[in-house]
This record gives structure tokens, sequence and C-alpha cells, in this order.
């Protein structure tokens, strides 16, 4: 199974870095009904809520990190994540499969 990463960013808008810890378990959910992106996927972590979105311009995304664009069709409503690093640029998360083709 392929490993996918991405890159958390927003989280200025919402709570900062200082709440990530490494490993921290997140919920990503698609936001079909997003006026600014038809692609965005909020990212959730249990006792705070959403706390950023799937980076989905190259500016945002880090490294070969998928765009939130590239993710989109391979979960389902809803995938979990895991926090690997955290920078000042942004948290790369690692996804947790199963993807579709």
């Amino acid at each position: 199974m392929k490993t996918i990463y991405v890159t958390i960013t927003g989280t200025d808008f919402c709570c900062g870095l200082d709440f990530f810890r490494r490993h921290d378990a997140l919920i990503l959910k698609k936001e079909p009904k997003n006026e600014w992106d038809r692609e965005a996927i909020a990212v959730y972590r249990e006792g705070l809520g959403k706390v950023g979105y799937v980076a989905n311009s190259p500016k945002t995304v880090l490294g070969e990190s998928y765009s939130a664009g590239r993710l989109y069709d391979k979960i389902g409503k809803k995938a979990t994540a895991r926090v690997e690093v955290i920078t000042d640029k942004g948290v790369l998360c690692k996804v947790k499969g199963p993807f579709k083709d």
C-alpha cells in the first residue's frame, strides 16, 4: 500500500501550531459545500474541533505531500491521519488507508 502524506495549513485561523504533537490522531473530512474550494478537506482533532485544512496550493503543500485535490478522490467522506512532523510552514501528516484507485 502506498504511503500518502498531506500538509495541514490554516492553523492560524483555528488554534495555531502549539496544540499539535507528533503522533496526534486527526480526522480529515471532505467539505463539498465549501464556497472557496470545492475540494476542501477540513482537519479535526478530538477536543479542539476544526484545526485547519489539507493544503491545496503549491505554495502551502510541503515537499511531495498530496494536495487536497490529489487526495480528494482517494478517500471516502472522511479519513484518519497521524501527525509526523511539525514545522512553522505547516504540519505534515501520514494518511491512513485504505485508498481508492
